[in-house]
Parts: C-alpha cells; sequence; structure tokens
C-alpha cells in the first residue's frame, strides 16, 4: 500500500551544467551536458520517495510567474502534488545555479534558497494530516515547519529533520521530531564536533540521529546504540542531491525497516543516484532490482 509523505520547504529550478571546472573570474567555459529541473531539499526528496512508490506532497511555495511553471511540470511529472503557500506569488521562484565537475562529480552552487520567499503563519494552506504517514521539514520554512510539527507529534505522526546546515528556529522544531539526518556541516549553537552535535540533539530527546559524511560511513545514535553504516563506493559523476536523495529513500524505508536498515538502504541509493548526471537520470536507468 502506498504511504503518504508530506514534504516540507524550499523548491527551486536548479539549472545545472556539467563541465571541466567551475569559471574563473572573467573567464567564460563551455559545458559538455545540461538540465534543468525543480530542486531543493524538500523538493528532490518528495520526488524520491514519489519514485519508490508513495505518494508525496510538497509543501512550499512555487507561484505564478511562469519560470515557476517549468518547477510545476517537473513536480508532477514525477506525480508529486503541489500545496503552494503562495499561489498567486509574481516574483520568481529561487534559482540555482550549478556546475558540477566533470572529474569529480563534487558542485559549486550558487542560490538564493528560500530567504526572500518565506510563508507566513496565516498562508498556511488547509492541510489533512490524516492520511499522512511522514514529514520531512528541510528547515527552509521554520513558521509552517513549527505549526506542521506540533500537529504532526499530537497524531503521532513521524518527523524527520534534514539537517543540511543550521537555521534559526531549528531549536523550536528539533525537540518534536522523531528524526534528525544531519550532515557534517551541522552545527548547532556552540557545537564543532560530531560528538557536540549527537550531545546536543540527544539533549532535545530525539530518539534517532545520524550524520553523513559524503563517501565515508554514517554515523548514528538510536535509542541508546551508537555506531556507525557503511557508504557503498561508487565512482562519482554528479553528487549534487544526493543528500536529498536520501532523505526521500530515508523516509520511504523508515516506514518499513529498523533505523539502521533504513540508512543502509537510503545510501544505497543516494550512492547509485552519484553515477549519473543531474537528479534524475538515476531513475531513468534504474531497474526494479535497484530499489530493492
Amino acid at each position: 500500500m502506498a504511504r503518504h509523505g508530506l514534504f516540507v520547504g524550499l523548491s527551486t529550478l536548479d539549472l545545472v551544467y556539467l563541465a571541466a571546472s567551475p569559471p574563473h573570474n572573467n573567464q567564460k567555459i563551455v559545458a559538455s551536458d545540461y538540465m534543468a529541473a525543480a530542486g531543493g531539499p524538500a523538493t528532490n526528496a518528495a520526488i524520491t520517495f514519489s519514485h519508490l512508490g508513495n505518494q508525496a506532497t510538497l509543501l512550499g511555495v512555487v507561484g505564478a510567474h511562469p519560470i515557476a511553471q517549468l518547477i510545476r511540470a517537473d513536480l508532477e511529472s514525477h506525480g508529486v502534488k503541489i500545496a503552494d503557500s503562495d499561489p498567486k506569488r509574481i516574483d520568481p521562484p529561487a534559482i540555482s545555479s550549478i556546475i558540477v565537475t566533470q572529474s569529480t562529480g563534487e558542485r559549486a552552487v550558487v542560490s538564493i534558497n528560500a530567504t526572500q520567499s518565506q510563508i507566513a503563519v496565516e498562508q498556511l494552506p488547509t492541510l489533512d494530516l490524516e492520511n499522512v504517514s511522514i514529514i520531512l521539514i528541510d528547515g527552509h520554512q521554520m513558521q509552517i515547519s513549527k505549526v506542521i510539527a506540533q500537529e504532526a507529534q499530537s497524531k503521532n505522526i513521524p518527523i524527520v529533520v534534514d539537517g543540511g546546515s543550521w537555521k534559526a528556529g531549528f531549536e523550536e522544531i528539533l525537540p518534536l521530531v522523531n528524526y534528525v539526518i544531519c550532515s557534517a556541516n551541522f552545527h548547532p549553537p556552540n557545537c564543532c564536533r560530531p560528538q557536540e552535535v549527537f550531545a546536543y540533539l540527544q539533549g532535545l530527546g530525539i530518539p534517532h540521529i545520524a550524520i553523513t559524511y559524503g563517501e565515508k560511513s554514517i554515523q548514528y545514535f538510536s535509542l541508546g546504540e551508537i555506531g556507525e553504516v557503511p557508504v557503498p563506493a561508487v565512482k562519482p559523476v554528479d553528487t549534487l542531491g544526493a543528500g536529498d536523495i536520501f532523505h526521500g529513500a530515508f523516509c520511504h524505508y523508515i516506514l518499513q525497516e529498523n533505523f539502521t536498515n533504513a540508512l543502509t538502504l537510503s545510501a544505497k541509493v543516494a550512492s547509485r543516484s552519484c553515477q549519473f548526471f543531474g537528479t534524475r537520470q538515476w531513475m531513468k536507468e534504474e531497474t526494479q532490482a535497484d530499489i530493492l
């Protein structure tokens, strides 16, 4: 039976180029490949969750600008519903320009994120959480995320936080969540080392915590147990969106597996995505065996 996930946060238009290297000052370069697709942590996670056989709804700002139609079309083509909190917005959506280095798969990103499109609580569309199986919050829409997290906790709906980086307001949401999946760049106040991050999050009563380190093993804390989960070794073509894809896969697998198994399977999906250029090609090349 398909599960329903609600993904709260950032939606962008990603313009992605594959090139030998990022340009230097006053340099023009020619890319060997390119793609345009909807992007953002919650957006890519929602598309991954949908791809794995579930129903996904993205809650954020898309708006009515002509560029926004590209985002809508991409989301709709991947079966993701849109709960737009500012559907009449005439300003252009956030646009990310990304250059992927051909030899390493590393990416350089310029983006305005959601700083100019924050949703006030009164803009929150009416949502029925009764059939929602899991919620992911990426931290780019803090005001509405707090309201949703409070309601979800009262209904015992599991909440996953994508901790790509620390954002003001997380301190009010984190005590309400079940799972925090952080990157190595996630640094709460006065926390520099992984041990300090774990201690901070454990102090908030979060039962399941993981810190990802790219191709290195994932460190985790789960109900008092500490350990590591290996990440499959691959030759990366493009690491763009790998973390977002990991989180979308995690939302899928945690509804059927224990925490460590969900981390293991999500790492497999994210690693596979790194073997293809862009954030969508891995889905086209995938076989059924790849997602089991």
